[in-house]
C-alpha cells in the first residue's frame, strides 16, 4: 500500500464503530515486529523531518521537538524506550505517528507504517502472567497468522513525559466537607498507568474504590454487588474506551440497558479526548466524559456525584 493511499484511508476512517470494533494501523519498529495502534489516536503520519530541535535534560528517548503545523511537538522513539536499537532517522527514511492523548499531542517515531485493519475487541487478547505485569504490552491479536502487539502507550508516555497525579488544594478542601464513607467508585481500564493514576487520586480523596482491568470483570462485579433490593454500592463508574474483549462503549450500553445498574452515574474516562468520542459516549448512554490524566477533573466529578447523592438522600420521603 502506498503512503498516500494509507494517509487517505486514515482520513476516511475517522469514525470509531459502535459495534465493539476498532480500526488499527499496524507499523514496524526497529525490531521489524508488527505493532498496532487505534487509528482514532492518529492525527497524521509524516516522514521524520530532518530538522529536530534537541531538548536539554529531556528523557533519553525523546529525540527532540519537531514542527507540526506551526507548533512544536515532542518526538519519541518508542522502540528505543522498549530496549530496541534506536531508529536511524538521520540516514534512513522513518515516520512519525502524530497522536493525540488526553488533549496533548506527541510524535511517535516508527520505522515503517504498514496496513490498516479492522478488528473486533473479541479478537484482542490480554496477556496474563507475571511477565506482563510490568511490561508495556497491553494486548495482542493476529492478522493472517502474524502476531500484532498493542502497546500501552499511556504507560510509555507517563514514564517519558510524566503525568500529574496530585489533586489541587482547592479540591482537597472540597473533599473534606463531604461524607465519603458511604460511597464507592468503580474504575475500568486496561492501562496500567491509568489504573495507577485513578488509584492515587481516589486514595488522596479518602474514598473507597475498586479498579478492574476489563469490562467483563466489571460487569460481573456490578451484578454481584446488588443487594436484595437491587441496589448497588457504587456511586460512580469510570470506564476507558479501548479495552480487550469488550470496549467502553459496549460496556456503557450494557450497564445502561440493565434496569438495576442504569441509575449508576457513568463517565467515560479516555485518552481519546475529542468531540466525536464525547458524542459517541453520550449516544451509548454515558452521563459524562473526561480526558485521562486530569486528576482534578476526576476529583471534581466524584465530588459532584457525592453531593448529588447526599442531596437526593435528604429529599427522599421518610
Amino acid at each position: 500500500m502506498g503512503q498516500d493511499t494509507l494517509f487517505q484511508e486514515i482520513d476516511q476512517r475517522s469514525n470509531l464503530a459502535m459495534s465493539n470494533e476498532f480500526e488499527m494501523l499496524t507499523f514496524l519498529l526497529s525490531d521489524d515486529q508488527t505493532y498496532g495502534l487505534n487509528v482514532f489516536k492518529i492525527i497524521e503520519i509524516i516522514e521524520t523531518p530532518k530538522l529536530i530541535t534537541k531538548v536539554p535534560h529531556s528523557h533519553p528517548n525523546v529525540k527532540g521537538e519537531i514542527d507540526f503545523r506551526g507548533r512544536p511537538i515532542t518526538l519519541i522513539d518508542i522502540g528505543e524506550y522498549l530496549g530496541m536499537a534506536p531508529i536511524d532517522y538521520e540516514h534512513a527514511i522513518s515516520y512519525v505517528l502524530v497522536c493525540e492523548y488526553s488533549n496533548t499531542t506527541q510524535g511517535l517515531m516508527v520505522k515503517q507504517p504498514n496496513i490498516l485493519i479492522t478488528k473486533n475487541w473479541d479478537d484482542i487478547i490480554k496477556p496474563e502472567g507475571e511477565i506482563y505485569e510490568s511490561s508495556c504490552l497491553t494486548a495482542m491479536t493476529w492478522h493472517q497468522g502474524d502476531p500484532i502487539q498493542l502497546l500501552d502507550v499511556e504507560k510509555i508516555l507517563s514514564d517519558i513525559v510524566g503525568i500529574e497525579t496530585k489533586i489541587s488544594d482547592a479540591a482537597i478542601a472540597r473533599v473534606k466537607s463531604l461524607d465519603t464513607i458511604k460511597h464507592h467508585i468503580l474504575a475500568v481500564d486496561d492501562s496500567k498507568a491509568a489504573c495507577e493514576l485513578t488509584r492515587l487520586v481516589l486514595s488522596q480523596m479518602g474514598i473507597a474504590h475498586t479498579v478492574v482491568n476489563s469490562a467483563p470483570k466489571a460487569l460481573d462485579l456490578l451484578k454481584s454487588s446488588l443487594d436484595a433490593n437491587g441496589h448497588s454500592p457504587y456511586t460512580l463508574i469510570f470506564t476507558d474506551i479501548e479495552m480487550p474483549i469488550m470496549d467502553g462503549f459496549t460496556f456503557t450500553r450494557k450497564v445502561k440497558s440493565d434496569p438495576q445498574l442504569a441509575k449508576i452515574f457513568l463517565s467515560v474516562h479516555s485518552s481519546l479526548s475529542n468531540k466525536s468520542n464525547e458524542e459517541k459516549a453520550a449516544s451509548a448512554g454515558a452521563n459524562d466524559f473526561i480526558p485521562k490524566f486530569t486528576p482534578d477533573n476526576i476529583c471534581n466529578l466524584v465530588i459532584r456525584q457525592i453531593e448529588k447523592a447526599e442531596q437526593a438522600q435528604h429529599t427522599e420521603p421518610a
